[in-house]
């Protein structure tokens, strides 16, 4: 009996690292009966890539230290070999369309592997100009190369020309859903496998001092190079996945304006954590689908959103959600309740008395002669009368006042949630 009491909290403990797993499989099947308009599937399709290549992108910067400004053109690149294929009537009939993944994955870590031979032999700012001048010259490529780019119209395909998996064709965006929601839970395992391993660790080793790693005897160059060319190959899938959702690959897909998506998307969720980058992709993809039909300035509020994160919270989002931990160990995460409401409710009133003020000070810039009526908030109005002028600069500036008044509480709250003895009678 004692032996059997002492193997149920060994089970319990060795299966309890699967649970995230198990509940984020379970979370991806049932996504759809939730929201099962295809427009919202089609955001979940593009959160999902966008999810594998910042966990990707996360490889480089996170574990192994290396700024790149050019990792949009191994996705790109990916899923343009992922078009030819489709466009290969009878090579493509011959392949079921879960595998063509594979074909971009492995391209991409063939480009990664060439770039990676003289870029990765520097860390820093040396890898970093590499990696912007490379993604340049392949950018620029993509209007020159026309017979593998298509050039500024780019290249398009049919998913649908490929050999049917178990009688499904992937004519509907659902069945390209779960396609792509299959490739995210084997790429973001495979790639936190691969964090676990000695090379994993040695390329946090790396990052954190090179030349320690060099004096054990382990080579700082090839622990970077196969970081590089790993991360070109999951980068490759998320293009492969790109190219079978869309369609149509573009020089958009792998020009420096994507590379700084990407980068952004990681920062945004923390690169200091592997759930960090999937974090940032959820939030991004949500402000970047879901608030641009809202309003023109979403790209405004998705800098303010990142130079805060930069400034006050540099770990990111994942980041901030990780200082709570000790207070819940501790037991007194209840106590920074309160506070919270009070500070982040007076701050959430001045975010949106300050983001009226913007739209209302747009709208009358750049509306055409005549046009004073719009809407914010789900609210018409007249954006010349002074009244929503008045409400909106009360709102921002009552909500700034309680935010300085209640600050003080919410730190001594914070300092005695985090604190062994804070708080005891």
């Amino acid at each position: 009996m004692s032996d059997q009491t002492a193997t149920a909290p060994a089970t319990r403990s060795a299966l309890l690292p699967l649970a995230p797993w198990v509940l984020s499989a379970l979370l991806l099947l049932v996504l759809p009966f939730i929201f099962t308009a295809n427009s919202a599937i089609t955001i979940m399709n593009q959160m999902a890539i966008t999810i594998i290549f910042a966990l990707a992108y996360n490889m480089l910067l996170g574990q192994g230290g290396m700024l790149s400004f050019g990792h949009a053109v191994y996705a790109g690149v990916g899923g343009f070999a992922c078009v030819h294929i489709m466009n290969m009537d009878d090579f493509f009939a011959t392949i079921p369309l879960p595998v063509l993944p594979i074909f971009g994955g492995l391209m991409g870590m063939g480009l990664a592997m060439i770039v990676g031979s003289f870029s990765t032999r520097k860390a820093g700012t040396v890898f970093a100009m590499i990696s912007l001048g490379v993604g340049e010259l392949i950018a620029a490529c993509s209007v020159i190369i026309v017979v593998f780019f298509g050039g500024e119209e780019g290249i398009s395909g049919d998913r649908t020309y490929g050999l049917p998996t178990f009688g499904v064709e992937f004519l509907q965006q659902i069945e390209v859903y779960y396609l792509i929601a299959l490739w995210l839970m084997i790429s973001a395992i495979l790639m936190y496998l691969y964090s676990r391993t000695p090379l994993g660790r040695m390329a946090n080793a790396v990052r954190d001092n090179p030349e320690r790693a060099e004096f054990l005897g382990y080579s700082a160059r090839w622990v970077r190079f196969y970081s590089f060319v790993a991360s070109g190959f999951f980068a490759g899938i998320a293009g492969a996945l790109f190219a079978i959702n869309y369609e149509i690959l573009t020089e958009e897909n792998l020009n420096t304006t994507q590379s700084g998506i990407i980068l952004l998307v990681t920062f945004l969720g923390g690169v200091g954590f592997f759930f960090g980058p999937i974090i940032g992709a959820i939030v991004f993809t949500l402000v970047q689908t879901v608030l641009s039909l809202q309003t023109e300035l979403w790209g405004f509020y998705l800098g303010l959103i990142f130079v805060a994160t930069v400034m006050f919270f540099p770990g990111g989002l994942a980041g901030l959600i990780m200082m709570h931990v000790p207070a819940l160990r501790l037991g007194k995460l209840g106590r920074l309740g309160v506070p919270y409401l009070k500070t982040l409710g007076a701050g959430a009133v001045m975010a949106l008395g300050g983001a009226a003020l913007i739209e209302m000070i747009f709208h009358v810039r750049h509306a055409s002669s005549g046009d004073h009526e719009m809407v914010l908030f789900w609210i018409a109005f007249d954006s010349h009368s002074i009244l929503p002028w008045v409400i909106a600069s009360l709102a921002a500036a009552v909500g700034y006042f309680i935010v300085r008044r209640t600050a003080p509480d919410l730190m001594e709250a914070w300092n005695d949630a985090n604190t062994p003895d804070g708080g005891a009678s």
